[in-house]
């Protein structure tokens, strides 16, 4: 069996590689931070123009017709350079958004590629949807959304009477929320406050269900990029500083740290790519594995990022150091579309449901 990436998700990872490293370097999502807009859409708008946004879409829709494992291959890239850019927000778009039973609703913001956000919470926010004559209202507060201050659309996974749904919120009329705080520079974080606003109800748990699946998957791919990145940096340094006459990467402790943290970014990679891989042809296994995926890179990027910063010592902790930029997109990827203990829960359910019913949990 293989395992590897095929040749041409290959060419497809060194095209997307060289697209980020001349567009996305840390420079750039340092000038974008200190816009107003907080995003970067002329970039956005290059990876637009080679079909990112409709990775998964079929041709004959306007996409290009490929797999979520295709799409895993542009989310690590997004995560190797903290992209300032919504592909994640806008892939889980495009699947609620697909399963659109009033045609046309929205359909502009995913085929123009604006900017999409998806309010997901583990439980601790307020909204809710409520039916309101033939259609759906949204109330309630959300917490904070990526790219929400700046998206023309919502997706909103919230408890509705027959329980989980999810709700696509027109964002284009409302006033957007501001920027709140200031834990992630690549990415713009506002709360939805929403008073019986009018949504679209696209689907119920099975659906809700799925976007969760995505969202895990996705950014435990997203903590690959970004925690493969800051080991090679946490390497490059150890070959570079020296001390006592030698480069610290000689000391058996730093060279430890390093060998740790390869063995957690390994098998960060192996369980994101598995996940992936049970999204793109809908196994039945995919939940237990994006959920095995976030636990696994959720709480292996905490370490890595730990170690980086221990391998460069004080430096590591500036401003002025480029580490800064994945270990605060990290610390947001580690809580978004459920943390590492909610995914442990999550997974404690789907094996006693085996158990339960006398299938095997391998």
């Amino acid at each position: 069996m293989e395992f590897d990436l095929s040749d041409d998700q290959q060419a497809l990872r060194d095209a997307a590689a060289e697209l980020m490293d001349g567009q996305c370097p840390p420079a750039r999502v340092r000038e974008v931070h200190e816009t107003d807009r907080g995003w970067d859409p002329e970039l956005w708008g290059r990876m637009v123009d080679q079909g990112w946004s409709v990775v998964t879409v079929p041709e004959a829709a306007g996409g290009l017709g490929l797999s979520f494992v295709e799409a895993a291959v542009l989310l690590e890239q997004v995560g190797a350079h903290v992209a300032p850019v919504p592909l994640l927000g806008t892939l889980v778009a495009v699947e609620a958004v697909r399963r659109d039973a009033a045609a046309g609703f929205r359909r502009d913001v995913i085929e123009e590629a604006a900017p999409v956000c998806v309010a997901w919470s583990a439980g601790t926010a307020t909204l809710r949807g409520e039916p309101d004559g033939s259609g759906w209202t949204l109330t309630g507060r959300s917490d904070p959304v990526p790219f929400a201050p700046v998206a023309d659309l919502a997706v909103v996974v919230a408890p509705d009477p027959d329980g989980a749904a999810v709700f696509l919120v027109d964002l284009g009329d409302l006033a957007r929320p501001p920027r709140v705080g200031a834990m992630d520079l690549s990415r713009p974080l506002g709360v939805l406050d929403l008073d019986r606003v009018p949504a679209v109800r696209v689907g119920g748990v099975d659906l809700a269900e799925l976007l969760t699946d995505l969202g895990a998957a996705g950014s435990s791919l997203e903590l690959l990029g970004a925690s493969a990145t800051a080991l090679a940096m946490a390497v490059e340094y150890a070959k570079d500083r020296v001390q006592f006459g030698r480069p610290i990467g000689s000391f058996q402790a730093v060279k430890h740290r390093c060998s740790d943290m390869l063995v957690d970014v390994e098998g960060m990679r192996s369980s994101a790519y598995w996940a992936a891989w049970c999204v793109a042809v809908e196994d039945l296994e995919r939940s237990v594995a994006a959920s095995t995926a976030k636990t696994w890179a959720a709480d292996a990027s905490k370490r890595v990022m730990a170690s980086a910063l221990q391998v460069h010592g004080g430096i590591g902790f500036t401003w002025e150091h480029d580490l800064h930029l994945f270990l605060k997109r990290a610390q947001l990827d580690q809580l978004r579309f459920g943390d590492a203990v909610w995914h442990r829960a999550r997974l404690g359910r789907l094996l006693r449901a085996k158990v339960e019913a006398g299938t095997s949990v391998l």
